[in-house]
């Protein structure tokens, strides 16, 4: 019986040290941009068919979720100091300061 030996897929030469590494997918890469100001994370619970439907209106749009729901929490909860939302529309406020 004739003995065959199965070896793995060839691997791409790369680079030999980790400083060769480093530099490769710094150079490779651009720069990731510093948000304006620092982050939070937030943690919600929601219906699935509602993910889903956010989800595929976003593909459909090749929008980016987290994107799409930071817009509107700023358009809803815009900054004190101003009377205008995130995009510069007026507030709009019905009874009890409540916004619209």
């Amino acid at each position: 019986m004739k003995k065959v030996t199965i070896t793995g897929k060839p691997l791409k030469p790369g680079p030999t040290s980790p400083d060769e590494w480093v530099s490769a997918a710094s150079a490779s890469s651009p720069e990731p941009q510093q948000p304006a100001e620092p982050t939070k994370r937030l943690t919600i619970d929601i219906p699935l068919s509602l993910h889903q439907r956010v989800k595929s209106q976003c593909a459909l749009e090749g929008a980016n979720m987290a994107e799409v729901i930071r817009g509107l929490l700023e358009k809803r909860f815009p900054p004190k100091d101003h009377g205008t939302a995130a995009d510069g529309d007026p507030v709009n406020k019905g009874p009890g300061n409540t916004i619209l």
